[in-house]
């Protein structure tokens, strides 16, 4: 410690002999101070503030500090970024809480100096600056919610004054921790959603670099509780009143309305709207499965049929018409829903799905088949469908067991022996069924056990 504080004395000398040399009586440097030997002294303050912390000579890089500030406060914003570095180190070393709290106040105070003294530099002005303190507030600490709450926003009106928009990283950061506090208790849901009103409009225009962001900023609201049902539709039926048509605001409607699990008609209608001015497969399949579960099969069958219309990668077109499938089959239409599980075979003769359900039709769309054999035969068209099926639903482990419970369900409602016997159909023989949504299926003949 000695033999740091002699390089350090000797390091202040030759900064001391450097400054005698000058002449401060140069108008240049009446920033400094009222008389050349007061600005002399700052100078060399100043010099001794940077060399002091360089050297982690805290107490006495706080003295030069403090008489900066008291002296020549709008003498050179680097007596701020000294001093704000001066107490990010003070921070890093304190020993006990109360210290450390001390520090942070200090950092704080320091941030608002050089805003006060430098807040209309064009570069590194306030918004520079309060967000900078913001930041470093959430740092240094986080259980003061109020106080963060209130540097941040500072900083967003700062940036909004300078530019017309904040930081997006900023804003995310704000408004996460702004939810975090309703979870808290410590605000309530009415400040969450005039913040989201008020900030969202600022991710409008995104670029790449900001989707990451907004996406933070979203999921924030979706998660925080505050974005309930009845919040949601309160905020969005004000925002779609004013302009019904507006692709963004549908978008974020339809997103943290169907994420809160809403039912509501106005969720419903807001969801076809967004629809209407932004069609996709995406929310077709949405939209289709709402209406499923409401037993709105028409509606269901509606959209899907619109989402095939538009979509044009294959894969996604095999999803869509096994979901037309489904729903045609809940709705018990069994010709309707055979016929899209053949579409989805024409372009994938692998899909175990489609399979699944084309199995299905065969079994439950005999109804104008002839009580007995000719009803009875259809299940050996069912059988060999599901038998497909099977093998392909490997990576589906529950559906492959229901595959298998049908076809053992199907085998116990072959045609019996006599009725093979009678019609003089051997084992083996080929049979093509002539009634119900299997008619035309090529089979073979097999004895109930």
């Amino acid at each position: 410690m000695k033999s740091i504080k002699v390089l350090l004395s000797a390091a202040f000398a030759v900064v001391s002999m450097s400054a005698v040399a000058q002449d401060f009586s140069d108008p240049q440097y009446a920033k400094w101070g009222e008389t050349p030997d007061e600005r002399r002294e700052n100078i060399v303050n100043s010099q001794f503030l940077k060399e002091s912390i360089d050297n982690q000579q805290y107490d006495m890089a706080s003295g030069y500090f403090k008489k900066l500030v008291a002296n020549c406060p709008t003498a050179s914003q680097n007596i701020f970024v000294n001093g704000i570095k001066l107490y990010q180190k003070r921070i890093a070393k304190s020993k006990t809480l109360a210290e450390k709290k001390a520090n942070v106040d200090s950092l704080m105070w320091a941030y608002d100096l050089r805003n006060q003294y430098f807040g209309s530099h064009p570069k590194y002005g306030s918004a520079y600056i309060l967000e900078r303190k913001a930041r470093e507030l959430l740092t240094y600490n986080q259980s003061d919610r109020a106080g963060i709450r209130k540097a941040f926003n500072e900083a967003i009106e700062a940036a909004i004054a300078k530019s017309g928009a904040a930081n997006s990283e900023m804003l995310a950061i704000y408004f996460k921790n702004l939810c975090d506090d309703y979870v808290s208790e410590m605000v309530d849901a009415d400040l969450i959603l005039a913040e989201y009103e008020r900030l969202s409009p600022m991710f409008t225009d995104a670029t790449d670099e900001d989707k990451k962001n907004k996406e933070q900023f979203e999921t924030a609201f979706g998660l925080s509780g505050a974005a309930n049902c009845e919040n949601l539709e309160k905020l969005f039926a004000k925002k779609l009143a004013a302009n019904p048509d507006d692709v963004s605001v549908l978008g974020q409607a339809v997103a943290l309305m169907s994420r809160a699990n809403c039912e509501s008609d106005f969720f419903f209608q807001t969801t076809e709207k967004f629809y209407q001015v932004k069609p996709s497969a995406e929310t077709a399949l949405f939209l289709a499965q709402a209406f499923q579960n409401k037993k709105e099969f028409e509606k269901a069958k509606l959209y899907l049929t619109e989402a095939v219309k538009v979509e044009a990668d294959p894969a996604e077109k095999v999803k869509l018409y096994v979901r037309i499938a489904v729903v045609e089959l809940a709705a018990q239409k069994f010709v309707e829903s055979a016929e899209a599980a053949r579409e989805a075979l024409a372009i994938d003769p692998e899909n175990g799905y489609a399979y699944f359900i084309l199995a299905q039709t065969y079994a439950l769309g005999n109804g104008n088949c002839a009580a007995g054999f000719a009803r009875d035969a259809s299940f050996w068209a069912a059988y060999d469908t599901m038998n497909k099926a099977v093998p392909l639903l490997e990576g589906q482990p529950e559906t492959q067991a229901d595959a298998q419970k049908f076809m053992a369900t199907y085998k116990s409602l072959f045609p019996t022996s006599e009725e093979c016997f009678f019609r003089e159909l051997d084992p083996g023989k080929t049979y093509t069924i002539d009634c119900g949504v299997a008619r035309g299926v090529t089979t073979v003949v097999r004895y109930r056990q």
